[in-house]
């Protein structure tokens, strides 16, 4: 990887790190979602969720599509949902190891 290659991907982990875009981008994961939902679903305003948004599409980790009148939105590909998907599952793994 290039350096610059390292720091694209640094800052989209700093992206996820953030809870809210976290339980956006997981809200997403089983299709796509209009605004109103993840907003009404998530108990988050308009205004974050729309900040949110901005910042997860610049990164390429949601994608839209517009429908009429609404925006829905939808984690981009699978490799950004099988990496969440496979995180959930690692947090939830037995550490009785440990």
């Amino acid at each position: 990887m290039t350096q610059h290659d390292v720091t694209v991907l640094a800052e989209t982990f700093r992206l996820l790190g953030d809870p809210t875009r976290l339980r956006i981008l997981l809200f997403c994961l089983p299709g796509p979602r209009s605004v109103g939902e993840i907003v009404e679903n998530l108990e988050l305003s308009q205004t974050l969720v729309s900040h949110h948004l901005r910042l997860l599409r610049g990164a390429r980790l949601v994608r839209g599509e517009r429908r009429s009148k609404q925006v829905f939105y939808e984690v981009a590909d699978s490799h950004v949902s099988d990496m969440l998907i496979d995180m959930a599952f690692h947090i939830h793994e037995d550490h009785a190891d440990d």
